[in-house]
């Protein structure tokens, strides 16, 4: 995360409000796009129920001059891509087998409401981990997803 949406998010972290993370997440790469500071962050998540998958999941981070024109400070687009591979000898933990599955992975995309999040279902039938993300609003739903598949 950006020095600049630490400090943002710093005030709401200190009040308690701050969602507490499944996983955390490395950032392993971080493409610029364009000359206003807009970038492409992709970072490195791994499954903590499920030792031997890392997903990498790319998200669009706008930049200050981006912030300043469009007078949004404090968000973010919906926008992410996911992809997850066997990175190891794969271990299933105690998993959620219902189909909403749980939350591997979330982390704010703006000061209050919206929230990027990952999350695991557990396909029995053919034997494969679903990993989804999305983002996650108070009140306007996104279309807006990326699925993966490990098979096992």
């Amino acid at each position: 995360m950006s020095i600049f949406k630490r400090a943002a998010f710093a005030p709401i972290a200190a009040l308690g409000f701050a969602l507490p993370l499944a996983a955390t997440a490395d950032v392993v790469g971080n493409v610029d796009v364009d000359w206003l500071g807009n970038d492409i962050v992709v970072e490195a998540v791994q499954d903590p129920e499920v030792k031997g998958v890392t997903c990498h999941l790319a998200y669009f981070e706008r930049g200050l001059i981006d912030r300043l024109q469009k007078g949004n400070w404090f968000e973010d687009p919906s926008n992410s891509s996911i992809s997850c591979r066997q990175t190891g000898p794969i271990e299933i933990g105690d998993i959620s087998r219902d189909d909403e599955g749980e939350t591997v992975f979330s982390e704010r995309r703006s000061v209050i409401f919206k929230t990027l999040k990952v999350k695991r279902i557990f396909d029995e039938k053919n034997n494969t981990l679903v990993y989804i993300s999305h983002a996650r609003d108070v009140q306007n739903g996104s279309a807006k997803m990326s699925m993966s598949t490990v098979p096992l």
